[in-house]
């Protein structure tokens, strides 16, 4: 009970705006709330009024006008779709306090574009997420604006880490974040696509085919993170010389899976650039 109320102390002045119920903007806002975020303290803004409803309904939170909501807060969440984002912008820029912080989750935003459409001196972070942030275990990149200071950086890692990871970083590599972390989740569910469709092949019902494979996925993954051990070195360890998994691994090798993986990522790299620079917004 102490630590709760301590955490509603610390939040006692940062109303949040939450602009964009989608996804990632529901991710955020359940993640917030999990982590001892008051509701009082949250405000959701949306297009639609339906969505409004339902996230009034489950998680008992203000909703307003995006306007409004900005007017209110001391952080503005941005989770609208890239092409949406300079009508918002203009519609907000008027309404914001001084000092108001403005975090975008938009895919391709840079902080000088959000800079160049908000009141001269708005402090911007630029946040590049994923998708495991729907179930707290989220990884997310922050980048800080012209004009975000230490603190404007802190409050938009705390706004993050209450779905997942966090690490700060010069916007400069939002683009190779996007292209492993980012679009990474798809990555590693299209493997997962694969090896169940492999042990169906083989003659396993699908249902057990991928009870098999997701377990092994998360068992590997707690390994590497709990163990600290190079990949390279955890994979020796289950290749045995002239084995079953050296047999798969030479296929993979003759097929230039990993050479494969490489282009994809600088080809993610590659859009997310594009995308950055408005060559094909």
């Amino acid at each position: 009970m102490a630590e709760t109320a301590e955490r509603h102390r610390e939040f006692a002045d940062k109303h949040v705006a939450v602009i964009g119920a989608g996804v990632m903007g529901e991710a955020l806002l359940s993640g917030l709330i999990r982590s001892g975020r008051p509701a009082t303290q949250l405000i959701v803004a949306d297009r639609s009024p339906d969505r409004l409803m339902q996230i009034q309904e489950r998680y008992a939170v203000r909703t307003a006008p995006g306007a409004e909501a900005a007017a209110q807060a001391s952080t503005v969440v941005i989770a609208v779709k890239p092409q949406d984002m300079a009508g918002l912008l203009r519609e907000i820029g008027a309404q914001l306090r001084g000092g108001t912080l403005v975090v975008s989750l938009a895919a391709g935003i840079t902080t000088a574009f959000l800079e160049e459409h908000l009141p001269d001196g708005t402090p911007v972070a630029r946040v590049m997420p994923n998708t495991p942030a729907l179930v707290d275990e989220g990884m997310a990149a922050v980048s800080a604006g012209s004009h975000c200071e230490t603190h404007h950086l802190w409050e938009a890692q705390d706004l993050m880490r209450a779905c997942g990871k966090v690490i700060s970083l010069p916007e400069d590599q939002l683009d190779a974040v996007t292209a492993i972390s980012g679009s990474g989740p798809a990555y590693i569910f299209y493997v997962v696509e694969a090896m169940i469709e492999a042990g169906v092949l083989l003659g396993l019902p699908r249902n057990t085919s991928t009870e098999l494979v997701v377990q092994t996925l998360y068992g590997a993954a707690t390994m590497l993170r709990d163990t600290g051990e190079h990949p390279t070195v955890l994979r020796e360890r289950v290749s045995s010389p002239g084995g079953t998994t050296m047999a798969a691994l030479r296929e993979l090798d003759d097929h230039k899976v990993r050479a494969a993986f490489l282009t994809a990522m600088e080809a993610a790299a590659t859009r997310s650039a594009e995308l950055a620079s408005g060559k094909v917004r």
